[in-house]
């Protein structure tokens, strides 16, 4: 095996996201940091690595611990990085005030009908 990977490969590996596309399209859209740098997807990542990653409902700061160029089980997934302890706390926090205060969207499905409209409209004022 090579001493560096595809950002991209590495992160549908790490399972941060559902398909490698997806992965490619976060880091081409700058949701990826290395080492606090903007990316493309054919940078490589080595061990040692610090990445900040945004797919979209979560916020992760992780340290690369090893390599795969192949996804596998989520338990293999998470022998491949360490999460640090600001990222941990900070995402323990917002799962925290997720399930205090839920956004009154979240629970609509599309558009919402003529009578969601009127509900919301006689709780926002």
């Amino acid at each position: 095996m090579t001493d560096t990977v595809r950002i991209d490969k590495w992160l549908w590996a790490a399972r941060f996201f559902k398909t490698r596309s997806l992965a490619t399209d976060a880091v081409d859209n700058g949701k990826v940091r290395q080492n606090d740098a903007r990316i493309k997807p054919a940078h490589g990542v080595r061990p040692g690595d610090t990445l900040e990653i945004d797919n979209g409902s979560t916020r992760w700061e992780v340290t690369v611990l090893a390599l795969a160029e192949q996804r596998g089980s989520a338990a293999v997934a998470q022998t491949l990085y360490a999460e640090t302890a600001d990222s941990s706390v900070r995402r323990a926090q917002q799962s925290e005030q997720r399930k205090l205060y839920r956004e009154p969207a979240s629970l609509l499905k599309g558009r919402p009908t003529k009578r969601d409209r009127r509900l919301l409209d006689k709780a926002g004022g």
